[in-house]
């Protein structure tokens, strides 16, 4: 036995206690045509490196690109984009380096990088433009403090910024506060937005009642709605992401997530939705692996065109990697 087939026996073997794990262990066995996979939300928490004030990983542990890299081993993974991790303030510009670091280094797959950086600071545009035409700085996450920040003139004219430096923006809320960034991006139509892992959708808001624990953090077609406001911005694009660990109460298979998944898929359209990892924040609920088997088996149905899209090609085209 060749050590490819060896690495995949070994995960079906190690799946087989996972409730559920049935159809990933089936899926594994017999895969479709493979897909070439982008990871457009890597993270990476090398506190070896960096120290344990670095930023808190979900799972203890070392999440550095040997780890990354051993975790996508079976998943085709041919690129990836390093996602800031909520390192301290005064490090910020230390972590820009190290993402750049990592996008120079050719033995791995990161080949861009979403920074942080503070829309509210007035030297955000200082900042930022010591990036202007990095081949490796895509743009900034930013977590907004509230819904009347979002009308914050500075802050607007700090988004507008970064489309004039051709960088994007990624952001991730609670549902509660789509509409009023669903306003903040059509007032900025010439930056380019991400909606963070579904738009954070509750699973349970679509399940049967009896079946989970818990109440849903969102009223199922409030979320629909809400979305589709965010969606009518033709600058703005969906990550198919994080839905995998937002919440407890329920079985993590491709049956129960994927309503919110489709919802998203068919929302957003074919064109503007992108795979992405979140991991190491994935493990709070599975491996990384897992969660491409789950995504896999919801999508199977859609064309492959839409497939390949949603896995490679329109992250190519968005992050022009």
């Amino acid at each position: 036995m060749n050590r490819k087939k060896f690495l995949t026996s070994a995960s079906i073997l190690a799946l087989a206690s996972i409730p559920g794990s049935k159809l990933i262990a089936e899926t594994l066995k017999k895969p479709s045509k493979e897909l070439p996979l982008i990871d457009t939300h890597q993270h990476l928490a090398d506190l070896v490196r960096f120290g344990k004030g670095w930023t808190s990983p979900p799972v203890p542990g070392n999440y550095d690109m040997k780890a990354y890299m051993e975790a996508t081993r079976n998943v085709n993974m041919v690129k990836a984009v390093y996602m800031e991790v909520a390192v301290p303030l005064a490090r910020r510009h230390e972590e820009a380096l190290y993402a750049i670091e990592m996008c120079k280094d050719k033995s791995n797959p990161t080949i861009g990088a979403v920074i942080s950086a503070d829309l509210l600071s007035p030297d955000f545009e200082k900042y930022i433009s010591q990036f202007k035409g990095s081949e490796y700085i895509k743009g900034i996450r930013y977590g907004f403090r509230s819904t009347e920040s979002m009308k914050d003139p500075l802050l607007i004219k700090n988004v507008e910024v970064l489309g004039k430096l051709n960088m994007s923006l990624d952001f991730t809320i609670s549902p509660a506060w789509l509409l009023p960034v669903a306003e903040l991006i059509k007032a900025c139509p010439g930056t380019r937005f991400l909606v963070n892992h579904c738009g954070n959708v509750d699973p349970r808001a679509f399940l049967d009642p009896s079946k989970i624990t818990g109440k849903p953090n969102h009223d199922a077609n409030e979320w629909i709605a809400a979305m589709k406001t965010v969606a009518e911005n033709k600058n703005v694009v969906c990550k198919i992401s994080g839905i995998i660990s937002v919440s407890s109460g329920y079985p993590k298979s491709a049956e129960t997530l994927a309503p919110g998944i489709n919802h998203c898929l068919d929302i957003f359209g074919p064109n503007r939705v992108m795979f992405a990892s979140d991991w190491p924040w994935c493990l709070k609920s599975n491996s990384l692996e897992e969660w491409v088997v789950i995504l896999k088996e919801i999508v199977k149905n859609r064309p492959y065109k839409e497939q390949k899209k949603l896995f490679h090609d329109n992250a190519i085209k968005f992050y022009s990697i």
